[in-house]
């Protein structure tokens, strides 16, 4: 099967060449004074102008293009246009190029000045020379064009009609299509009578002299046949239009014709004709061609045509269109006109594949097909002739039965003896022989791709012969290609024909798949999978031999994904039949089977792991806390020397922030308040503010804080009085809103482990307080200095792991370790107030509360991780829905294929008569009865068969055991195959049931 061409994406780039290209082709066409449309339309493609414009001006341009035959298609190819209809698709290229390009490309391209509008983008695109056309030369052959095509296809146009003129009634618009015949004239009989009286003559030649006037009204011949022989009333009016022989148009009847019996008389009912369908070659095409295949095609003579030629002048014989020169050259015997012929139809059939139909040309198809059989007479000593006789009989070997096609085929093809044929060593004669048989199957095989033709060919039986014939000739390299296309005539007819499993094209077909050509196999599965595709009756595919089914197996084991997709559609359609299922487990290892089925669920999958997003990251703050910072010592000093309210102001503001969020107990801040000034206030003699004034206060320095009752969220908790608004700061700052920094360091002189809780302003304070305190140095009488000594020291700073143990070294070295930390810490601190800095609130109370409604607090931020689930998934080949594409993808492939198989063999195995078997031997096995098992060997295996499961398994539980731990995986991790394993699953324990039931039944577990 030849592959299909590779198709080109037509789509528009938008660069600024295109851009530049149609602004310029846009003023051209306005100053040209025509239409311009700058992406117009190929059916739903929007065509690229400036594409198209180079692509036509490097083939030569608009008229070397339009000189050539077809070449208006091949550029429709190149430039990714070609859709289903060849022809339309190139005239429409051709109108766009015409009319929108082609004025610009004689005068950009050629520097030629182009027609006018009115001869160019105002006409048609017929013809081409636009460089040499004018006003006088366009005109003069107008008349010519307008019977010629503007289409650009390689087909003969069929011959005009001399009636049909321009001036004649079928000249019209729409040429091309079928024309009514001409109405005939139903004849109407003389009702004259023989004799004339002396008055008709003269009323006649009275009425000669009268002008004809036209009838009253125009009936159907029908009706006037109907009432030809009905009498005229009398009340009738005269006929208007005498003629010669005519009835007399006055008439007075004798007195014989005043009888009461005559006036009287009434004449009989008329009497509704009855019609039949009759069947005509153009009613009933199919029973035509089946009668004249019964008789043979009539040859010529083997005359020469010069004698005709010679004796007619030059011109006179012009002779048939392509299609009719070749059908009648195919059937003249004349080898050169046959070999004119086969070489002319392969190129027909190929590029004309859609139109060439073997039903417009009668006796195409059987000359074709007895052409062929001619390859007999190569390699075997016989001639095959097709006999169309309606009573033929069993005649000699090379007789084939063309009416009802011949059963025995193979058999007669066993009994031929090859000739000795090499592949390496042939005479000319048998070499262009087998060339032209060769030609004459490619072009059978072309036309078959059309669905048509298919179906027309699989009502010839004599193809089936022929395809038998040629699937059996001699294993030689000089006739693969011509088997490789007679598979693909088998693929294409199949689907119209319903085959037994004797029949000899199926064991034909089967007979491929022993092959060892890749092609051969291929082709051979497609086409018995065909088989019966396009009718109603099944396809069982009954008879398949073991060996071949043994292949089908081992095949699934090679790397090769056409192969097995192939083998996979044969198996599929096989288990679909109970008597197949059946077979299969008789014949071969059912067990490997199905574990490669399950290995092939997973073909092509991908380990996919996939972070499910549960709960997004966010920013989230510390939760707000009830412990207020102890007061640093220098900050106590200050505002001991404040007074009441102002101490309480300083206090809440150094030590406390807004937070609309956050909120503390009453008397959790209260607590700390008076923990830090009650007993220094006592030692001064000094008066404490009261609870109630602190409270309010606060909401003096927030205006946005406020005292509120919160209720219990149990049953048992008790309201709560909080200050909501405010929350404690993360370290305290001093009323010149400088931060303080607190010290990290984790053990204490006495050498225990403690974190330090002391805070101070700047890096010099804390080191004093380190030397002092931490590491209990003093500072020399003399200079207020701390004298440098070795010793051992070790850094307790936070996380450092420099000193972690303790080290001999100076004094001043330590130090200068200790003093990276103490700036690293206090720059960190700076940076934190400087981004508060333009939010500082005044140092005393506000004048308005409105101020401070939008500053922001510094509560620390933190952004929480988001909560994410792992999944691990298999990904197998997958499709979506044609008409919905925003559907749920499907599983589609070699796995799909796969899980339906073993549904399937699920489904089927429990009605086989090896199911019953099987149940019946682990029956008796169970119950002990051994006298009736064939050998010691077989009771062991059951044996240990019933061990495996349920004593009620039968082949489900034998070959589905073993895997289905896999087959729960891929039920879990395979979102695509989950439905078809549930389902699976289903039959497997319906099955299950139905057995068990079953046999307790028929008494086998009573």
């Amino acid at each position: 099967m030849a592959p299909p061409k590779p198709t080109i994406e037509h789509t528009i780039d938008r660069t600024p060449e295109y851009e530049k290209f149609i602004e310029d082709l846009r003023k051209f066409h306005e100053e040209r004074g025509t239409n311009f449309d700058p992406e117009p339309k190929m059916g739903n493609i929007s065509v690229d102008l400036y594409k198209v414009f180079n692509h036509i001006v490097e083939n030569g341009g608009y008229d070397k293009v339009s000189d050539e035959k077809l070449m208006w298609r091949k550029m429709c190819e190149g430039l990714g246009l070609m859709r289903h209809n060849a022809p339309a698709d190139a005239y429409t290229l051709k109108q766009i190029f015409y009319k929108q390009l082609a004025a610009y490309e004689i005068k950009t391209v050629h520097k030629k000045e182009p027609p006018p509008p009115d001869i160019l983008e105002f006409t048609t695109a017929k013809g081409g020379s636009l460089l040499t056309r004018t006003r006088e030369n366009f005109t003069a052959r107008g008349k010519v064009d307008r019977e010629e095509s503007g289409d650009d296809s390689g087909t003969p146009s069929r011959e005009k009609r001399p009636e049909d003129t321009p001036g004649s009634a079928s000249a019209r618009a729409s040429r091309g299509l079928r024309e009514a015949p001409a109405p005939r004239v139903i004849f109407h009989p003389d009702t004259d009578s023989g004799r004339r009286t002396r008055h008709a003559s003269g009323q006649q030649q009275s009425n000669s002299n009268t002008p004809s006037h036209p009838p009253a009204h125009s009936g159907s011949h029908s009706h006037n046949q109907n009432n030809h022989n009905s009498p005229a009333p009398a009340h009738a009016p005269p006929n208007p239009h005498p003629s010669r022989g005519g009835a007399s148009h006055m008439y007075n009847p004798g007195p014989d014709l005043a009888n009461p019996l005559v006036n009287n008389f009434q004449p009989p009912p008329v009497t509704q004709m009855t019609f039949r369908i009759a069947d005509t070659p153009t009613s009933n095409p199919d029973l035509f061609n089946r009668k004249r295949r019964r008789f043979p095609v009539p040859t010529a003579p083997k005359i020469t045509a010069n004698i005709i030629r010679a004796s007619l002048p030059p011109g006179t014989l012009d002779g048939p269109n392509i299609y009719e020169r070749c059908l009648l050259a195919l059937r003249s015997g004349i080898p050169a006109e046959q070999a004119y012929c086969l070489f002319h139809l392969v190129k027909i059939s190929y590029e004309r594949g859609d139109k060439y139909k073997f039903s417009q040309f009668p006796g195409l198809m059987e000359g074709l097909t007895e052409f062929a059989l001619g390859v007999g007479n190569l390699f075997y000593d016989v001639d095959w002739t097709v006999s169309n006789d309606p009573e033929y009989g069993d005649g000699s070997i090379g007789e084939l039965d063309g009416i009802n096609g011949s059963s025995d085929i193979l058999e007669r093809i066993a009994q031929l003896k090859p000739k000795d044929v090499q592949d390496s060593f042939q005479s000319a004669e048998f070499t262009d022989r087998l060339t032209l048989i060769h030609e004459a199957v490619l072009t059978i095989r072309n036309m078959a791709m059309l669905t048509d033709n298919a179906w027309f060919l699989s009502e010839y039986p004599t193809l089936k012969d022929l395809l038998c014939i040629l699937l059996h000739l001699p294993e030689l390299d000089l006739v693969v290609e011509m088997k490789h296309s007679a598979l693909d005539i088998a693929e294409q007819i199949t689907p119209f024909l319903a085959l037994d499993s004797n029949d000899a094209l199926y064991q034909t077909l089967l007979a491929q798949l022993r092959s060892s050509d890749r092609g051969f196999i291929l082709t051979a599965l497609r086409a018995i999978g065909r088989i019966s595709m396009s009718l109603v009756e099944t396809n069982k595919l009954s008879g398949v031999p073991p060996d071949i089914l043994q292949r089908l197996m081992d095949w699934l084991l090679l790397n090769d994904d056409e192969l097995m997709d192939a083998c996979l559609d044969f198996l599929y359609q096989y288990t679909a039949v109970v008597a197949n299922v059946d077979t299969l487990l008789q014949a071969t290892n059912v067990e490997h089977l199905v574990m490669q089925l399950v290995r092939l669920l997973s073909h092509g999958a991908k380990r996919v792991v996939r972070e499910l997003v549960v709960d997004e990251a966010h920013v989230v703050y510390d939760p707000p806390s009830e412990n207020v910072i102890p007061i640093p010592k220098d900050l106590l000093e200050r505002l001991l020397a404040m007074e009441e309210p102002e101490r309480c102001y300083t206090w809440i503001r150094c030590f406390f922030e807004e937070d609309p969020d956050s909120q503390i107990t009453q008397i959790a801040i209260w607590q700390a308040y008076n923990a830090a000034f009650l007993d220094p206030l006592k030692r001064r003699n000094r008066p404490m503010i009261n609870a109630a004034e602190f409270i309010r206060n606060i909401n003096t320095v927030y205006q946005t804080a406020g005292a509120q009752i919160v209720k219990g969220e149990g049953p048992q908790e008790q309201q709560k009085f909080v200050i909501r608004g405010i929350r404690p700061r993360p370290s305290p700052i001093n009323p010149e809103r400088q931060p303080y920094f607190r010290c990290l360091w984790s053990r204490m002189a006495t050498g225990q482990p403690a974190r330090c809780s002391s805070w101070h302003l700047s890096a010099d304070t804390m080191w004093d307080h380190i030397l002092t305190d931490h590491l209990g140095e003093t500072r020399s009488a003399e200079g207020n200095k701390f004298p440098n000594k070795e010793g051992m020291y070790a850094c307790y700073w936070d996380t450092c792991t420099k000193y972690r143990t303790p080290t001999k070294l100076p004094l001043v070295q330590f130090m200068s370790h200790i003093k990276t930390h103490l700036k690293t810490e206090e720059a960190r601190q700076r940076h934190l107030a400087a981004t508060q800095q333009q939010d500082a609130p005044p140092p005393h109370p506000p004048a308005h509360p409105q101020q401070h409604h939008n500053r922001r607090h510094t509560k620390s931020r933190v952004i929480k991780p988001a909560k994410t689930i792992t999944l691990h998934y298999e990904e197998t080949v997958s499709v979506r829905h044609e008409q919905n594409p925003n559907a749920q993808p499907q599983a589609a492939g070699i796995p799909l294929s796969a899980a339906l198989i073993l549904r399937n063999i699920a489904r089927n195995v429990v009605k086989t008569e090896s199911e019953e078997a099987l149940l019946k031997k682990q029956t008796r096995i169970k119950n002990g009865d051994k006298e009736e098992s064939s050998s010691t060997t077989e009771t062991e295996n059951l044996a240990e068969l019933m061990t495996i499961g349920d004593t009620e398994g039968g082949w489900n539980e034998r070959l589905f055991r073993p895997v289905m731990a896999r087959l729960w995986e891929i039920f879990i991790e395979n979102r695509l195959l989950a439905p078809y394993i549930a389902g699976l699953f289903q039959l497997l324990e319906a099955g299950r049931s139905s057995s068990s039931s079953g046999l307790s039944r028929d008494g086998l577990y009573a």
